[in-house]
């Protein structure tokens, strides 16, 4: 059962996993949030993009694509030490949450197209739902409570307090753990290379999600690339265990 509480996540519902003995059973699917439940990279760039003007430089684009699908603090320890910034990075990860925060669409916009009719497809059979995102947790809840996604996950996650962020494969493990999945029983869906990275590290089978807003990403080590949500069936999920 899981009933965890800690910094790096939480537990939000107790759930309990299990299957028949020698039977590969799909037991949990993580989620990473930004560009795979909401399509915020248009916003987190906007965000970016005003602050660093606020600090005196001119975000370049193959810069700030460097580091989707990773943490903000590992963002800002590059660009403070790079233009010799006064703030700290904790101060310039807070400012950029503000941003994002605020920038969130109050009339629902942005959630990305199958993500609710798979949610509730996995909710209905019994299969736990995680959100492993580099992004803080702040944030995060920000954008489950607004778009009320929170009935549909067990287990929320942010990679701010995790020792290492993607490419690793710590969140996802921690995520699991969180969920009590086996590893090898999990799937992820991810839209960036570095989250791909991580998954697979994890031993996890991943889908790669192909979002346009995403930038180039190489989604190649996923065990299967999308370019809709809707194409992903919870026979699929299952079907990505035996592969």
């Amino acid at each position: 059962m899981v009933e965890e509480r800690e910094k790096s996540g939480r537990a939000v519902k107790s759930l309990k996993i299990g299957g028949k003995e020698g039977k590969m059973m799909l037991e949990a699917v993580l989620f990473d949030m930004d560009g795979v439940l909401i399509d915020s990279e248009p916003w987190h760039l906007e965000a970016n993009r005003e602050l660093c003007a606020e600090l005196g430089f001119k975000l370049r684009m193959e810069e700030y694509a460097n580091f989707i699908g990773k943490s903000s603090s590992e963002k800002w320890t590059y660009f403070k030490t790079k233009y010799d910034l006064g703030p700290t990075v904790p101060e310039l990860v807070e400012r950029e949450n503000r941003k994002n925060i605020q920038m969130i669409p109050d009339n629902g916009e942005g959630l990305i197209k199958g993500v609710l009719p798979l949610l509730q497809t996995l909710q209905e059979r019994g299969v736990g739902c995680g959100v492993a995102s580099s992004s803080p947790l702040a944030y995060i809840e920000a954008v489950l409570e607004k778009y009320k996604l929170y009935p549909f996950f067990q287990a929320v996650v942010s990679g701010e307090n995790m020792a290492k962020g993607k490419p690793a494969p710590d969140i996802f493990l921690h995520t699991a753990k969180l969920l009590g999945a086996h590893p090898e029983h999990c799937v992820v869906i991810e839209d960036s290379e570095h989250g791909v990275q991580a998954a697979k590290a994890g031993r996890m089978k991943c889908i790669g999600f192909k979002n346009k807003n995403s930038g180039e990403q190489d989604l190649s080590p996923a065990d299967l690339i999308v370019d809709s949500l809707e194409a992903i069936s919870f026979h699929s999920l299952e079907s990505l265990l035996y592969c």
